[in-house]
């Protein structure tokens, strides 16, 4: 979509930072962090939400990736949380999954 910023980053049309990325899919930090680390694992295709999600594979690589960021920034054992927003819920309309941490047991969503 030509007007989506995560697009734009994909296409090196805008620079970005990133913790990883291959062909499929991105990883860079949130610019508007809720946690002292939180970054975004976006698939550099279009798609809108989850709601438009055709090839369940893609979530395999969205979490495979999470997994190799969990790894990579030794964040088992210190907590954190995955989430997806989706349905109008998301500032971007670009399917992407928020990493963040640290995060405990009574933190509130």
């Amino acid at each position: 979509m030509e007007s989506c910023i995560f697009c734009k980053i994909a296409k090196k049309e805008i620079p970005g930072t990133f913790l990883y990325q291959d062909d499929e899919v991105m990883v860079f930090k949130d610019i508007h962090p809720v946690r002292k680390f939180h970054v975004l694992v976006v698939p550099k295709i279009h798609i809108v939400d989850t709601g438009a999600v055709s090839e369940v594979g893609l979530f395999a690589k969205l979490f495979k990736v999470a997994q190799k960021i969990i790894a990579q920034e030794g964040l088992n054992g210190k907590g954190y949380r995955i989430s997806i927003n989706g349905g109008g819920a998301q500032l971007i309309d670009h399917l992407h999954m928020h990493l963040m941490a640290p995060v405990t047991k009574t933190t509130k969503m």
